[in-house]
């Protein structure tokens, strides 16, 4: 239908399961783009299976502490649900807004995305990362993924009218929505151990020659931050720091599991981690927050050690990305029916 608009939500994708890890490794290590593997561009495709193969068993093994797979693709298929929901609240009945997958290096793909699209008989296609800062890594791969994928053969011909959403580290909504999850972490603290706590936001690392290049994605971390920072007007110490840094390459940092280790040497009992470039629940999340940094921490002697739970649908993040797709149509936004509740009320300092 010519009166469509499909959604396509950027994700990285993740293991489905157990046995496919090692294809899900050789898909990221392959990709030069981000990963420059010694060889060179020959070599490359070698060198990510060969890679992929000696990180396999530790790999699943991280994977099977957190229930035998990614569950990325299932709370991606429940974000795209409740998007479109969302979109179609209000039209009188009508489906005006169809909501699709587009996974970096897991299926389904952009060609996937593309070929329900196109067999649907829609046009106008908005992609909207699940990415909120951009990087080249992760928005920008998408993107370029999707546009090699528009250059081939099989879609020549098609005529899709295609607009892209590829940032929103301050949009209020989404503020409103990371900073509605720490309140409610914040708000779990016993109150006499608050004011000792000190927040630690944790953002996904990057090579430091992405930042060199000119990349804004510390700016966008840093626009998250303090935009959280402003809606719970807490006084505590906060701090920022970096993980999932893994290989032999300069990162930005300092990295998360460096600053737990000095808070602890400094005598700091209590935490808040937060992660941040994380809209759903997955690896970084369930495994390396949860579990390594939390045994990091009681290493270092901290005791109060907790986070907040990930966006997956919370309702205001879901009418954040609402308003992202009719701020960028230009279309307005109906909230009607949506009731007090889809707009979190943050406590003051002193709250309980």
């Amino acid at each position: 239908m010519d009166s469509q608009t499909a959604i396509v939500l950027f994700n990285l994708g993740g293991p489905d399961d157990l046995a496919s890890v090692e294809p899900f490794l050789v898909n990221l290590f392959r990709d030069r783009e981000i990963i420059q593997l010694p060889g060179g561009a020959a070599l490359q495709p070698l060198m990510a299976r060969l890679i992929a193969k000696m990180r396999g068993r530790s790999v699943r093994n991280n994977y099977r502490w957190i229930g035998g797979g990614s569950p990325q693709l299932r709370i991606t298929r429940e974000q795209a649900h409740a998007l479109e929901d969302r979109l179609n609240a209000g039209a009188g009945g009508s489906h005006n807004y169809r909501v699709f997958i587009a996974m970096r290096y897991t299926r389904p793909s952009a060609h996937d995305a593309l070929t329900e699209i196109a067999a649907a008989g829609i046009r106008r296609i908005v992609t909207l990362t699940l990415f909120p800062h951009w990087s080249k890594a992760t928005t920008g791969s998408s993107r370029r993924e999707f546009d090699r994928t528009l250059a081939s053969p099989a879609w020549q011909r098609a005529r899709f009218d295609i607009t892209h959403i590829e940032h929103y580290a301050d949009n209020p909504l989404y503020l409103d929505a990371v900073a509605a999850t720490v309140r409610s972490a914040w708000n779990d603290i016993p109150a006499e151990r608050r004011a000792r706590t000190v927040i630690l936001f944790s953002a996904h690392g990057l090579p430091q020659r992405f930042i060199d290049e000119g990349a804004p994605y510390v700016d966008h971390i840093n626009a998250t931050r303090f935009g959280v920072l402003e809606r719970l007007n807490v006084p505590n110490r906060q701090l920022l720091a970096f993980q999932s840094r893994t290989g032999p390459v300069k990162w930005i940092g300092p990295g998360t599991e460096e600053v737990l280790a000095e808070l602890g040497d400094a005598g700091v009992a209590d935490v808040l981690i937060v992660p941040l470039s994380f809209v759903s629940d997955h690896i970084e999340t369930l495994y390396e927050v949860d579990m390594l940094f939390a045994d990091a921490a009681r290493a270092a002697g901290i005791t109060g050690y907790s986070r907040p739970p990930a966006l997956n649908t919370l309702p205001v993040f879901i009418e954040a990305l609402a308003g992202l797709v009719h701020d960028k149509l230009g279309t307005p936004v109906d909230r009607r029916g949506m009731g007090p509740a889809w707009k979190p009320e943050f406590a003051t300092a002193g709250a309980a």
